[in-house]
């Protein structure tokens, strides 16, 4: 049986980016999870992306898995996506290489050493390749957008690009008001059809033709498809690739066995 999976860096410029990352001088551990480690990407690097997309910073599901974007945000990209008819021509970068804790300062964000990183793994990216689009995730990730165009290399590039709503803002804000979320997943999924009709044009070599349907006001069992198993690194067992329950066994001594675990979590590993 053949298990497809990512990879990994195997290639320049993306081996020599993986070993020359950044650490605690340019991510302050006061504004960042630096014992989580870096999480780099999730998507092609081998020059077939048509799509690049910006995300935000990883979280647990990420940090386990060794790739970006792979929970309930993740699914909802990956729709997202799919209504272009990229299923697989797609590249994931974040904002930071490492999750946030609490916030990032100004001083931070501006932080030559982290912008340049950053903009390195963007002319990759970007200069030269057949990317059409790019998609930035969120208010970090449009900032980033600005940064790099504001570079040589940026200034040069010509991307249709879209600035959206985060995907899992609505749950962030709503406080779990049923009716809070229902009213903003409607206004993210109103302001992710405006960006459809903005980048649907500009690609040019989908991986599947698609009829751009829009979203309504909330999302469908179809919009939210798995992260497919070649954006994983190679042995990830298949429920880590779930949304939730990881490793829930069932049977007869399961709840015994539960009961008598006991996790011992390193010092200085959670916050």
């Amino acid at each position: 049986m053949s298990h497809p999976f990512d990879p990994g860096y195997v290639r320049e410029p993306f081996l020599t980016l993986c070993a020359d990352y950044p650490g605690t001088d340019v991510y302050p551990t006061d504004q960042f999870r630096t014992e989580w480690g870096p999480i780099f990407h999730r998507g092609r690097l081998d020059g077939s992306a048509r799509v690049l997309l910006i995300g935000q910073d990883p979280a647990q599901h990420e940090t386990v898995v060794r790739r970006i974007l792979v929970g309930e945000a993740g699914r909802r990209v990956q729709g997202l996506l799919s209504k272009l008819g990229i299923t697989r021509s797609y590249v994931f970068i974040n904002t930071y290489l490492y999750s946030v804790y609490g916030s990032v300062r100004a001083k931070t964000r501006r932080a030559a050493a982290l912008v340049a990183y950053r903009n390195r793994w963007l002319d990759a990216l970007l200069v030269g390749t057949q990317v059409e689009a790019v998609i930035a995730l969120g208010t970090a990730a449009n900032e980033a957008w600005q940064m790099w165009t504001a570079t040589p290399s940026g200034q040069a590039a010509r991307f249709a690009y879209a600035a959206v709503t985060h995907p899992t803002q609505p749950e962030s804000s709503s406080q779990n008001d049923k009716a809070k979320l229902a009213a903003a997943t409607a206004k993210l999924l109103k302001n992710w059809n405006t960006a459809l009709q903005t980048l649907a044009p500009a690609i040019q070599h989908p991986d599947q033709p698609a009829a751009l349907i829009p979203y309504g006001e909330t999302w469908g069992a179809a919009e939210r498809p798995p992260i497919p198993a070649f954006d994983y690194p190679a042995g990830l067992p298949a429920w880590m690739c779930e949304q939730d329950g990881w490793a829930r066994r069932s049977g007869a001594d399961a709840l015994a066995k539960r009961r008598n675990l006991t996790v011992t979590v390193p010092k200085g590993v959670l916050p």
